[in-house]
């Protein structure tokens, strides 16, 4: 995880990961440029290039604020989600934008609910049940029609169906798309994350459908503890990736 930074009186960097907690209190300021800045005891949260931490609402900022002021006497970097989604946004998005939200073309392209198991016929049908719908969501929103199959093999989608796409994501900022980005990561499908964002599908049914496979093994044998653990911590990165989404 990226660390935050500070810039102390001496221009200094002072650095969360020191462990102690080092300021009283945080807070939000409107910044010159129409954002909303965090600051910590009066002084702005810089992000680990120095940039500052500006964020485009009010309402991403007072989260982040949140965040650092539920720290104890020492500083969890785990517990700073928020914060860690924002240095990524400003430090390594802004400038690239493009790239990330080609990056998630490409999932679309080789997009997880387009690849479906050939058997056994109760995880085909559990697949389709599941994913079905998402394909249909896309179809009628973006007129993207996506092809599917059985297997690994790669299939070619049609060139206007990954554009159309294309054309949603190079739209959004890079908050939005550093959190699309995740969300995107973390299910193997943009198509998934792009029907959460729009309001189509919940969190909790974002994350059950992109984990249709996984539930079905677990049903048939059983759970495997280290195996939920990982889900569960992944699970709760998505979560904080779709607040980032909604805040920003």
């Amino acid at each position: 995880m990226a660390e935050s930074t500070l810039g102390n009186e001496t221009g200094g960097i002072m650095k969360p990961s020191d462990g102690k907690r080092f300021y009283q209190s945080a807070t939000v300021a409107e910044s010159g440029d129409g954002g909303y800045a965090v600051q910590l005891d009066g002084r702005q949260i810089k992000t680990p290039a120095g940039k500052p931490m500006v964020v485009p609402t009010r309402a991403l900022a007072l989260a982040i604020a949140e965040e650092w002021n539920a720290q104890g006497e020492s500083i969890s970097l785990a517990s700073l989600p928020l914060t860690k989604l924002a240095n990524t946004a400003i430090d390594a998005v802004t400038e690239k934008k493009l790239d990330v939200a080609e990056d998630i073309v490409k999932y679309t392209a080789s997009d997880l609910v387009c690849y479906r198991a050939s058997y056994p016929a109760a995880l085909v049908d559990a697949q389709a049940r599941a994913w079905e719908p998402i394909l249909s969501w896309a179809a009628v929103k973006y007129g993207a029609v996506f092809l599917t199959g059985s297997g690994i093999a790669h299939m070619a989608q049609p060139p206007a169906s990954l554009e159309a796409i294309r054309s949603v994501v190079n739209a959004l900022d890079a908050f939005k798309l550093t959190a699309l980005r995740v969300m995107t990561t973390l299910t193997g499908s943009a198509l998934i994350a792009l029907a959460h964002v729009s309001g189509e599908i919940d969190t909790g049914a974002a994350w059950a459908v992109a984990h249709i496979d996984e539930s079905w093994q677990a049903s048939r044998w059983g759970e495997d503890f280290e195996a939920a653990e990982r889900l569960k911590a992944r699970r709760t990165e998505f979560e904080s990736a779709s607040r980032f989404y909604n805040l920003s």
